[in-house]
């Protein structure tokens, strides 16, 4: 007897998805790039929950500047040491 599996889209496949990314993890000079990378790789729809220890205000002028109105940003969690910011890939 065999059973079925529903079958799950593939989450790289959905335009509706959102990534982590827990820059704490990341050595501090490599924490932009790899942002940057991370937001290239976004597909329209898809947003990525940025998670840091800090206030990244230099960061977020720096996304305004390459990104334009194509990244936009919200603010999920704003606490000492616990910032969450949930990255959305516009149009």
């Amino acid at each position: 007897m065999t059973t079925s599996i529903p079958s799950q889209p593939h989450m790289h496949l959905r335009t509706d998805a959102t990534y982590p990314f827990d820059a704490r993890g990341v050595a501090k000079r490599f924490r932009h790039a790899a942002i940057f990378g991370a937001l290239d790789a976004l597909h329209s729809g898809e947003a990525m929950d940025f998670i840091n220890d800090h206030d990244p205000l230099p960061l977020l002028d720096q996304l305004r500047s390459r990104y334009g109105e194509r990244i936009d940003w919200v603010y999920l969690e704003r606490a000492p040491h616990m910032i969450r910011i949930r990255f959305s890939k516009m149009g």
